[in-house]
């Protein structure tokens, strides 16, 4: 069995079995039992898991693979059919180990392994067939000598080269360049001697280590912060030794300060005034940045001029009553007094506006420069985990998946800091190839865009810009290189569009095998061979294995809602150094001396789902893959995108950081991006920027306690999700909340028992003394579920996320460059813990969906997800950035933009009738952000009063009555000026937030739109699943991948039917008649009345540009309506209108008024 030694450095003893068949190729197959290089609470300590209540045999559903287990007890059964061989654990900061002899680098075995597991079933990891290897770096090069006249062999000092600038030299020319100068032939700088180069690697190893998990063993009170010195080392801090590192002097106390921060000697300079070492942590990241008052002082005074004329308005409508049509005037008011109230709701929460700007300068000084703890000057920005999710390669192309995660792979943050997610809920095998194709891929975008500074990181958007490539390019060879890049990402793309073809292809040769083996099988027993053979019908790997996902042919265990879960780490966690590439060669496309080619880590996850179970859609899948990153990576940051959200600034991360690490930081949940799409039709037509409510509503939200969460573009704080409080809230009482009082929530004693029995605290840190802390600690288990490393990773994620402890009023913050050190190395143990905390039976008896993560029971999980944070007394920021920060897209059919409304309309409903409705919020919410939160349940319900008001003036022109009695002139000043001030208010919008009129108005019609179709239907539906518990289900929003420029739009014109259409209709259609019918009335009336024709044709007009954009894509692509259409449609016009006549004569026609009589 697997034993580990005393050493640090002790490898880890495997026992590799040779026997053993399965029944799919006769393969031979290797069963391995494994253990960990560091002891953690792997599966054996989890009751309910599968490996641990069950023994690992050796089953399998594929040929070829090695399959390891984690199970104990197969391990201790030893036999002598077992051969030993030993694995190197790479080190931890821990447990350091005696430099490497130098040989070829090997790939990483976590990488090159896919996990599987579930419900029944036994932990697996098999091991696969890597095409994306890391490339040959310096070290494995055999480079030569650039000096002039000698060819020798590169010099490398441990696996650098002498300068950092990557000239490469040879020792001899090395000894003579330190004799003739110490100079650099390359960049003429200093060379370092290898003292320094001794120097900096003893204070690496003497740097701030991470809290490792070990330390969260049962009875043992977590230390979050371990000594900066190294076991051996004196407490006293070594001066002499900082000043000899950092080549400085003491200047502040002493008499003089030297100007270029050394002592004197033949280049002094002078004396200056001593620097403000504080200066660094009084700048601040952020700064708030109001609207101007002379924008936003009239607009809060319009909006009262048109409070006080709505209410004059409605006051003298109730008294002065329509006596011949009552029924015509009650209906009108009521719907007049509910637009009121829903015009308040959506008003109000505008009344402080505000704008923010970040200063990334600072944050590089404060978190990447050399400091006393940091003298490497590492970052010390915490980790980001990049979560991005997709369940349907049919309607989410892998194409477009791919260009996200290389998006994300490039973007400007530190890659030993970043993590990315991906979470395939339909478990399909072509988003899996898929995704190991981007990784290889990855490996030649990625330094090529940082390199060259690229913009857009998605290579897709970066190639079809129509601007010119080549503007503020400056190195020669970029043109030859951007040539080379897009030839491989255009076989990349074919090799993607190839992928379902060959897998089927691959897959139909592999059936047709098994079934030519089973019918010589069937003849070798003698059997009837008349008997059909049944063999199934399996999807296969590329290695010859079964796919343990969803297969083309559905099985059992291998259907969409019905197979294991599994992980696959498609690129290992990268070096904490900097790996340097090489010039370019038949390894290497382009030259990436001087670049770092690390890629951050990339993870595949499925979950496992069973029949049974409820997987609760994509909060489930989100939830899976915070509890899966937690135990392999755990930053305490999580960005989530969809699968067609990709990065197009490479700073975002950065500027949503700034927030985060700022003072005050501490009390934000989490920082909401606006969504901006791409593919969208020039003119707009269905409002699918949605301009005024990321421009206009979301930035008033987050002038009051911060913006909604909208689903994607956003970055979590971890304890956030976890369901924990913040560490100060603020309770408001009093009329309008304005007694405001101060909560500490740090503190466990903190409030009433019963306050603290529905108070999630932060986590315990350190012995504080108390046994509360203990009692929070034991109840964690329950609420997280019987994961041991899962629940001791909590501690360390809200550690890792906290201020700066040197900032101004942080009272409990961490010391600066405690995170500047290489994470934890990823080991099988723990992505077989992963495999356990993705199984469907997980959630079971926990809080995960309920308070914990991703909130269940709405389709608008999103919403419902920030509200709790906000009721818990969380704040959040919107970061609204000069270049946008990601862009996607958005569904331009007429259908799918109906479908896509209808959803976010029937979770608003669903918000509406549970308690989650913002009436039954805390004291913790501001007021006006409980209005905000309550207009989000409350809009679809104007959808009842909105039919009927398009309706009333086809009535109104059908009856020949009007609203009111007669248009006196009171009722026309006060609709005047009803109207003026909304325009007004509409203009100062526009002037605060930099929309445009036109998106205005877009915006305004697609509202009248979507509440005379997808809201009506989203109410009857929300209604349904409360009284009836009918369940509402929806499909996937579908993306698309064409390239045809000629095509982009081809998607506007396509006409697909839907029940939804025929509300609108039916008012386009009344009306039109209504027109026709009442200038007919009036113009053949002996006693005309023009006054109420005008007002109901002003407001039928009304209603039909409204849906002016709906009439159009009713008609389809442009000239292809045919003229009869128009022919027919005027001629039933006119018909209808005649009818009207016929039926309803004008007053004083004689007894043959239009009776037809032949000569």
């Amino acid at each position: 069995m697997a034993r580990r030694a005393s050493s640090p450095a002790s490898p880890v003893t495997i026992m590799v079995s040779s026997g053993g068949k399965g029944a799919g190729d006769g393969a031979v197959r290797r069963s391995m039992g494994l253990t960990s290089p560091v002891p953690r609470h792997s599966l054996s300590n989890n009751p309910n898991s599968p490996a641990a209540a069950r023994p690992t045999s050796q089953v399998s559903s594929g040929g070829g693979a090695r399959y390891f287990s984690t199970s104990k007890d197969e391990i201790e059964e030893v036999s002598s059919e077992f051969v030993r061989y030993t694995v190197h654990i790479p080190p931890t900061p821990d447990h350091p180990v005696a430099p490497p002899s130098e040989s070829q680098p090997q790939r990483s075995y976590i990488s090159g392994t896919i996990f599987t597991g579930g419900f029944n079933c036994v932990t697996r990891g098999h091991v696969m067939e890597c095409s994306a290897d890391s490339p040959p770096t310096a070290k494995s090069e055999g480079m030569l000598c650039k000096m002039k006249g000698c060819d020798g062999a590169a010099f490398l000092h441990g696996s650098k080269l002498p300068c950092e600038c990557g000239f490469v030299i040879c020792k001899d020319c090395y000894l003579e360049c330190i004799g003739s100068g110490g100079q650099c032939p390359g960049c003429k700088e200093t060379y370092r001697s290898l003292s320094d180069e001794d120097s900096g690697s003893e204070a690496e190893e003497q740097a701030l280590p991470l809290t490792s998990m070990v330390d969260f063993r049962g009875g043992r009170r977590l230390s979050m912060i371990k000594s900066t010195k190294a076991p051996n080392q004196p407490a006293d801090f070594d001066h002499n030794r900082w000043l000899f590192e950092t080549k400085g002097t003491y200047g502040y106390g002493n008499a003089v300060w030297p100007k270029d921060g050394h002592g004197g000697g033949a280049g002094f300079k002078g004396f200056e005034e001593p620097p403000n070492f504080g200066v660094r942590s009084r700048r601040p990241l952020t700064r708030k940045v109001g609207v101007s008052q002379a924008i936003l002082s009239p607009y809060r005074l319009l909006m009262i001029i048109r409070l006080i004329a709505l209410g004059f308005f409605l006051a003298w409508r109730v008294r002065h009553p329509n006596h011949e049509a009552m029924w015509l005037w009650g209906m009108s008011v009521a719907c007049e007094l509910w637009f009121a109230f829903s015009w308040l709701l959506d008003q109000f929460p505008k009344l402080s506006p505000v704008n923010r700007a970040t200063d990334l300068s600072v944050l590089k000084e404060r978190f990447e420069s050399p400091s006393v703890r940091n003298p490497k000057g590492r970052s010390d920005l915490p980790g980001i985990d990049v979560f991005v999710s997709t369940a349907d390669p049919e309607k989410e192309p892998p194409l477009v998946t791919a260009n996200t995660i290389l998006s994300i792979l490039a973007v400007d943050y530190p890659v030993e800091k970043l993590a990315c997610y991906l979470s395939d809920d339909g478990g399909s095998l072509l988003t899996f190839e898929a995704l190991a194709e981007t990784a290889s891929f990855a490996r030649i975008w990625v330094p090529f865009c940082r390199k060259h500074d690229i913009e857009p990181r998605n290579p897709d958007a970066y190639f079809s810009q129509k601007r010119d490539p080549l503007k503020n390019k400056v190195r020669l060879d970029f043109v030859r290189e951007r040539r080379k890049v897009k030839r491989e990402y255009d076989e990349f793309k074919v090799r993607i569009n190839s992928l379902p073809e060959s897998i089927r292809r691959r897959s139909d040769a592999y059936n047709a095998h098994d079934e030519l083996r089973a019918k010589k099988k069937q003849e070798e027993m003698g059997s009837n061979l008349s008997e059909p053979i049944k063999v199934v019908k399996a999807t296969w790997m590329s290695d010859g294995s079964h796919w343990p996902g969803t297969w083309f042919s559905p099985e059992t265990d291998h259907s969409r809602g019905d197979h294991a879960g599994i992980i696959q780490a498609m690129l290992a966690p990268p070096n904490s150094e900097p790996v340097m590439g090489t010039e370019a060669n038949e390894h290497n496309l382009i030259d990436t001396t001087g670049v770092d080619i690390r890629l951050p880590m990339l993870v595949y996850v499925s979950r496992e789902k069973r029949p049974g179970y409820d997987h609760n859609k994509k909060a489930g899948a989100m939830n899976a893959l915070v509890r899966t990153s937690g135990i392999m990576s755990n930053g305490p940051f999580i960005l989530n995108l969809d699968c067609d959200h990709y990065i197009h600034n490479s700073l975002a991360l950065r500027e949503g950081m700034c927030f985060m690490l700022d003072r005050g930081g501490d009390r934000i949940c989490y920082v909401q991006f606006p969504q901006r799409f791409e593919g969208i039709d020039p003119s707009d037509r269905y409002a699918n920027h949605n301009l005024v409510f990321f421009d206009v509503t979301m930035r008033a939200m987050d002038g009051l306690q911060g913006p909604m969460y909208v689903g994607t573009g956003c970055i979590f704080r971890r304890t956030a999700l976890y369901g924990f409080s913040p560490p100060r809230a603020t309770e408001h009482h009093g009329w309008f909340g304005r007694k405001k009082i101060k909560l500490f929530l740090r503190k466990p004693t903190m409030g009433k028992k019963s306050d603290r029995e529905n108070e999630i605290m932060q986590p315990p840190v350190g012995d504080e003394g108390n046994d509360e802390g203990d009692i929070e600690s034991s109840l964690l288990p329950k609420r997280f579920g019987n994961s041991a490393t899962l629940v001791a990773s909590i501690p360390v994620a809200e550690y890792q996320g906290r201020l700066l402890q040197d900032l101004p009023g942080v009272r409990q913050g961490r010391p600066a460059g405690s995170l500047a050190v290489p994470r934890e190395p990823l080991d099988a143990a723990t992505v077989a813990e992963a495999i356990n905390v993705i199984s469907c039976y997980y959630e079971d008896k926990t809080e995960w969906g309920q308070r914990v993560g991703w909130i269940y029971g709405s389709v608008t999980e999103d919403v419902v997800t920030g509200y709790r944070m906000h009721n818990r007394g969380w704040r959040s920021v919107y970061c609204v950035t000069k270049r946008d920060a990601f862009r996607g897209t958005a569904p331009i059919n007429l259908t799918d933009r109906l479908h896509q409304v209808l959803r976010w309309a029937t979770g608003s409903v669903e918000i509406f009738f549970s308690r989650n409705n913002a009436l039954f919020a805390t004291r913790r919410m501001k007021l006006l952000q409980r209005v905000a939160y309550f207009n989000v349940g409350m809009y679809p319900f104007t959808s009842i009063f909105l039919l009927v008001y398009c309706i009333l003036p086809a009535v109104s022109l059908f009856s020949g009555q009007f609203i009111v009695q007669t248009l006196s002139i009171t009722f026309l000043i006060f609709l005047l000026a009803i109207t003026i001030t909304l325009c007004l208010l509409a203009l100062l919008e526009i002037k605060w937030s930099g929309i445009t009129l036109h998106e205005w108005w877009r915006n305004e019609q697609f509202w009248l739109i979507g509440g005379t179709s997808a809201h009506p239907a989203a109410v009857l539906q929300g209604l349904l699943k409360v009284i009836a518990g009918v369940d509402i289900s929806f499909t996937l929003t579908s993306k698309s991948a064409t390239d045809d420029n000629d095509e982009v739009y081809a998607e506007l014109y396509e006409v697909k039917w839907s029940f939804l259409m025929v509300p609108p209709i039916t008012i386009m259609m009344i009306n039109m008649i209504a027109i026709a019918v009442g200038v007919a009335r009036t113009m053949y009336s002996e006693f005309p009345q023009w006054s109420k024709l005008l007002g109901g044709v002003f407001f039928s007009f009304w209603v039909l540009c409204h849906l002016y954009p709906f009439a159009k894509g009713l008609m389809g692509r442009r000239g292809k309506v045919p003229t009869i259409v128009f022919m027919w449609s005027g001629l039933l016009s006119i018909v209808i209108s005649l009818l009207w006549v016929y039926i309803s004569p004008p007053k004083g026609s004689g007894k043959d008024y239009m009776n037809f009589q032949f000569p």
